[in-house]
């Protein structure tokens, strides 16, 4: 599956239009993340278990968004996208999103 954040694939004809495929996982804190977190925040620098836990759930929404995009038959996913949101206090949404298509391969 071939994934890109243009409208077109350089090289190749786009041959049909599927439409819009998405994937999302909702990632909450956890208590070690948050003391982490809290102590970090006194002194600075990266956190890395919010870090990690950003990293899976962005791989988690590409794999669920790829696996629409072959239910429909498609190759190759164009005008790629990944947007996070707060669904709450302690949760956070990642979706990733973009345009299923079947390009030539040939």
């Amino acid at each position: 599956m071939i994934i890109v954040t243009t409208n077109e694939v350089n090289s190749y004809e786009v041959k049909k239009v599927l439409g819009l495929v998405k994937g999302s996982t909702v990632q909450t804190k956890h208590i070690g993340r948050d003391f982490a977190a809290g102590l970090k925040s006194v002194v600075g620098g990266e956190i890395r278990g919010y870090s990690e836990m950003m990293e899976e759930a962005r791989e988690i929404a590409i794999k669920r968004m790829k696996a629409e995009a072959e239910k429909l038959g498609a190759n190759a996913i164009i005008g790629f996208r990944l947007q996070s949101s707060m669904v709450m206090q302690s949760a956070s949404e990642i979706i990733a999103y973009g345009t299923a298509v079947v390009i030539e391969t040939e």
